[in-house]
């Protein structure tokens, strides 16, 4: 029998692949990456990898050597024949060493290296405050789409307060939608659950009269930046509408009764009371922070969009 070693390490390069996305999602650690509602797509990238290193295991042994498959034709009494396709038996060369080595390097990468949660860094590249004064009439928490999702039963009550038990599950109707964004400008209170933080963070910015005054109470990470007052910070958070190349920040400038001396990327829970502010000639929400504390790192610290069902 003959071995083929070019064929065995796209077996061993498919498995890996397979384990790679297993483990992820075995520790949790795919919501870093993507939305959780894709994880049903990558579980099936997963079966699909595992199926193609199933049949690429018949390839790695022969009974005898394999023959090149040739397109011969005869020209004029002239006997020619054209190689189209490389079947693994061919010498190992530089190319497919580079070819090799770039699908391999994720690999190594993904099990060696441990994954990184975007913090201020990412947000000073991204634009921070300049992003922020952005988002006054842009709906970017919003996302409405016809989901694949059970649809709510008519009596069921949303607890507004609740953190998801299933950030996959992270859709409404469009009637619980408004229900809840009428209970918002109604409540002398707000509380910034990851549930819903993108949709009220959204209904604040783009009605910032109605919002004035209000107690509110959220969690995010400290961000400052140059032209910010010594007591002035941006409590901030990541949303990820479908992986974490499309993260946007989005937060609230917030002042502190006393000069902020927290670190960047140190997350606290804060109370306070909104207010309108200015930054860049641009009107935006300011929290009046009244109290608050250091907490550790939230076990999922990225927002998601929530979702509302077209019924």
């Amino acid at each position: 029998m003959t071995f083929h070693f070019q064929q065995a390490l796209r077996a061993l390069i498919l498995l890996t692949f397979t384990l790679f996305i297993f483990k992820l999602h075995v520790t949790g650690e795919m919501t870093k990456f993507i939305n959780p509602k894709y994880e049903g797509l990558s579980q099936s990238a997963a079966v699909i990898f595992l199926l193609l290193f199933l049949v690429q295991l018949t390839r790695i042994w022969s009974l005898k050597e394999n023959h090149h498959h040739s397109h011969c034709e005869h020209e004029h009494g002239e006997h020619s024949c054209e190689h189209h396709h490389d079947h693994g038996d061919t010498p190992f060369t530089i190319k497919k060493f580079v070819s090799y080595s770039i699908i391999v390097f994720p690999l190594l990468t993904g099990f060696l290296l441990p994954a990184k949660i975007l913090d201020a860094s990412i947000a000073d590249k991204k634009g921070g405050m300049a992003i922020l004064t952005n988002q006054k009439q842009t709906a970017g928490g919003k996302s409405t789409e016809n989901e694949d999702v059970p649809q709510a039963e008519e009596n069921t009550v949303i607890d507004e307060n609740a953190e998801p038990n299933n950030l996959e599950q992270n859709a409404i109707s469009k009637e619980e939608y408004d229900q809840l964004t009428q209970n918002l400008s109604q409540s002398s209170s707000i509380v910034m659950n990851d549930k819903m933080f993108a949709a009220y963070y959204d209904e604040i910015n783009m009605n910032l009269e109605a919002f004035k005054g209000k107690q509110i109470e959220l969690k995010g990470f400290v961000y400052k930046e140059d032209g910010l007052n010594q007591n002035q910070a941006v409590l901030s958070r990541f949303l990820i509408t479908h992986c974490v190349a499309d993260a946007s920040i989005i937060g609230f400038l917030s002042e502190f009764p006393e000069t902020i001396t927290v670190k960047k990327d140190t997350w606290i829970e804060a109370n306070g009371v909104l207010d309108i502010g200015t930054y860049n000639g641009t009107a935006l929400p300011v929290i009046k922070i009244t109290d608050w504390k250091q907490i550790s790192e939230p076990k999922e610290p990225y927002l998601y969009p929530i979702s509302i069902r077209i019924m």
